[in-house]
């Protein structure tokens, strides 16, 4: 035994040349076994104490014990080299430039409808509008009572209804909302004037060829206040129409037509030229129209809890999907529900697009 210090010298220095010559974390996890696992030589020495008379045990036990705690840290110390190694090497291989433009295809396509309502959103913010939203399976009360049509009104049958089955426990109808009006009595009921809200959202009527589809989008404004007059009405179209279609002169008449829950209601048409199946907006001396509106009816106001005498105001509403047709040229409305890849490609826009007055709607 009087040569037992050096092989544990002799033992140190093999496993400390293991240590070192580990090249990764599992190379330095079969040095940890061979030296401290169940049958490790560290962990034999520790189990042979037992076996030695006291004097030698009190000798080697501090010894072994010793080199333990010793090669324990040098392991520990090892794998945290071995860790951020490892690390730096894989972020190394993973790196990506952030600075390099990405391809045109890698954040997706924006659909021409989604486009169009973000554009429609971000003229009427800027004009103070705030963004209200409804659910799409509506009370026959909300989509149609509270806003004058009364029942056999003729006009419910013009808007060719899709029903549900059963009825509400106050014994109400449900459908698919036939427009975003029925967001303009949820938003009066829930809020006290003055109210000024944009409304974009899907609809549906049992409609269908090139420039009808049962399910479609629609986006409506209203606004409710005092002295409110069909002044505030126009000049708020005009002001969307510039901006909308990016163009300084724009021609706008109105002619008188019949809507349930506006009077007067009139259709709002805007100059344009047409040469083919080409429609130029601001050119020529031909009319287009683009949307319905007209100053909120008194018995719509009434429904909704308010004095018609004390607030009065005026609501509009159109085609998302007629809209983009108009300004981006799609003939047929059909495509924007196709899911064609190719058609998207052509009409859509880049993922990363956000419309701004500042920076341009359609860049």
């Amino acid at each position: 035994m009087s040569d037992e210090p050096q092989t544990l010298e002799a033992l140190e220095a093999e496993l400390t040349a293991d240590i070192s010559n580990a090249g990764d974390e599992a190379a330095l996890e079969a040095v940890r076994v061979k030296a401290l696992g169940q049958k490790g030589l560290i962990t034999l020495r520790l189990r042979s104490l037992g076996q030695m008379d006291p004097d030698t045990r009190k000798i080697q036990g501090p010894l072994i014990n010793g080199l333990r705690d010793r090669l324990s840290s040098a392991l520990s110390a090892a794998k945290s080299v071995l860790a951020t190694r490892a690390l730096a090497a894989r972020l190394g291989r993973e790196r990506i430039d952030i600075t390099l433009s990405p391809r045109p295809d890698d954040f997706g396509t924006i659909h021409p409808v989604s486009q169009v309502s973000d554009e429609i959103i971000e003229i009427f913010s800027a004009l103070g509008f705030v963004l209200a939203e409804g659910p799409d399976i509506e009370e026959d009360r909300y989509n149609f009572t509270m806003l004058n049509f009364p029942p056999g009104h003729p006009a419910r049958e013009m808007h060719d209804t899709f029903f549900l089955d059963g009825t509400t426990e106050q014994g109400e109808r449900m459908l698919l909302r036939t427009h975003t009006s029925p967001v303009q009595v949820r938003t009066l009921l829930a809020n006290k004037p003055p109210v000024r809200v944009i409304i974009p959202g899907r609809t549906y009527r049992c409609d269908s060829d090139q420039t009808h589809t049962p399910m479609f989008h629609q986006v409506e404004g209203l606004v409710i206040d005092r002295n409110i007059h069909m002044g505030h009405l126009k000049g708020t179209l005009e002001a969307f129409a510039r901006a909308f279609f990016e163009i300084d002169n724009v021609k706008m008449r109105m002619r008188p037509s019949h809507f349930p829950f506006t009077e007067p209601s009139v259709e709002i048409d805007i100059g344009c030229k047409r040469s083919g199946d080409e429609i130029r907006i601001g050119e020529g001396d031909d009319w287009l129209e683009i949307l319905g509106c007209g100053m909120v009816h008194p018995n719509v106001i009434r429904n909704c809890g308010l004095d018609p005498d004390e607030w009065q105001g005026f609501a509009f509403g159109c085609g998302i999907d007629r809209l983009a047709m108009l300004k981006y040229g799609a003939p047929d409305l059909r495509a924007f529900f196709d899911s064609d890849v190719r058609w998207l490609r052509h009409y859509g826009f880049h993922g990363l697009d956000q419309p701004s007055l500042g920076g341009g709607l359609s860049r």
